[in-house]
């Protein structure tokens, strides 16, 4: 099988506080009650039917940004190279993102969110519900990020 390329097209852009790379935070953990407003194109605004129902929605979008890619990295705080795909680095030979936001409210085109860790102006390309019940995993591994969790106990920016 062979696929040469995949399009995209943005279904709306967000609007965040975050101008620069260096102040947004790694994660939306530590982005909490950061305001962000994804305004989504006329032609979409269909889709969001029955949305507000939910808390929580996952953003994927498009590391606009991020320029080139590197398939073994340092992450943040780490001082050992890890595998791209072993991190959350913006970096990668598809740059795309995934978060999980707070849903505040949806007003016609426009969903209010919250603890947002994206820069301001970001294309997204979908956003899919987030349902505890379906994704809670109950066993689940950390990797090498574990070292941080058996040391720290609650994981800390520096």
């Amino acid at each position: 099988m062979s696929v040469d390329k995949i399009t995209f097209q943005p279904i709306g852009f967000l609007f965040t506080p975050f101008k620069e790379n260096k102040d947004v935070p790694r994660q939306p953990k530590f982005a909490k009650g950061v305001p962000g407003k994804l305004v989504i194109q006329p032609e979409f605004v269909p889709g969001l039917k029955d949305l507000e129902g939910f808390s929580h929605v996952y953003l994927i979008f498009h590391f606009n940004r991020s320029e080139g890619y590197q398939l073994t990295l340092t992450p943040f705080n780490e001082t050992e190279k890890h595998g791209v795909f072993a991190t959350r680095a913006p970096y990668r030979p598809n740059p795309l993102g995934l978060s999980i936001v707070r849903l505040v409210s949806i007003e016609n085109d426009t969903l209010y969110l919250e603890n947002v860790d994206i820069l301001d102006g970001t294309p997204i390309l979908d956003i899919k519900p987030y349902i505890h019940e379906m994704e809670n995993q109950d066993e689940t591994k950390s990797g090498w990020f574990q070292k941080y969790l058996d040391q720290k106990g609650d994981y800390q920016l520096n």
